[in-house]
């Protein structure tokens, strides 16, 4: 006669064997789609500003906000709308004499004064213009300029069917190697839709009519995709 334990152990583990059986995932082949789009940036930002140099730190100042001042009216002058531009960075430093002789801290020689602005500029093709008028109205410090794809979207939805496009190549490929059939896809997710933007590094002071040239963004889709699998017929 069987003990009684050893029914309530068997019957414990015909209970658990279905259980066990839908933990063990369906036969797939799961790559990774890619694809790149692209597109020409519809906005650009520029930061510039100025720079003034002077012996005491209210001379500086003084100095620089009447230069600043200058910049910001032919900014107006030029058709920038107000909300376009905004301060950015505003800095006293003292400068200190540099000596060669002594290991001792130099003293305070002067200082300067720096005011910039970061400039939104929703026509790309007056770039150029931007600059000259930043350059003629006395800016001496420009920092870079940015140009941006300011609405993405269409233009990542067109490169997501093109990332699952690829990703059923690969699949196909890998399914035909295998000698298997291809399914349905189980399983998508995107890894990550970057938008990039383009940093062009632009020296100071700047030469009025100086080239400026736009240039395409990529902007990049990647996606994994799992399919069913099934034996060749």
């Amino acid at each position: 006669m069987k003990h009684p334990l050893a029914f309530v152990i068997a019957a414990a583990v015909l209970l658990a064997t279905p259980a066990l059986a839908q933990t063990v995932p369906p036969p797939a082949i799961s790559v990774t789609g890619e694809a790149n789009v692209s597109v020409a940036p519809d906005q650009a930002q520029i930061d510039g500003g100025v720079a003034t140099d002077a012996k005491t730190a209210r001379e500086a100042s003084d100095a620089n906000n009447a230069a600043m001042g200058k910049v910001l009216l032919a900014l107006k002058g030029a058709g920038i709308d107000e909300k376009d531009y905004q301060t950015s960075r505003l800095s006293l430093q003292p400068q200190y004499a540099t000596s060669s002789k002594t290991v001792e801290r130099p003293g305070v020689v002067g200082f300067r004064a720096s005011n910039r602005v970061t400039i939104k500029i929703r026509d790309v093709t007056k770039v150029a213009s931007v600059i000259d008028v930043l350059v003629g109205a006395g800016a001496n410090e420009i920092g870079g300029i940015n140009f941006i794809v300011t609405q993405p979207s269409k233009h990542l939805d067109e490169a997501r069917e093109k990332a699952i496009a690829d990703a059923r190549r690969k699949a196909d490929i890998y399914a035909k190697a295998a000698g298997v059939t291809l399914g349905e896809p189980i399983g998508i997710s995107e890894e990550g839709a970057a938008v990039p933007v383009f940093r062009s590094k632009v020296a100071a002071p700047m030469a009025a009519g100086a080239p400026v040239a736009q240039g395409e963004e990529t902007l990049s889709v990647s996606v994994s995709v799992s399919w069913a699998i099934k034996p060749k017929e």
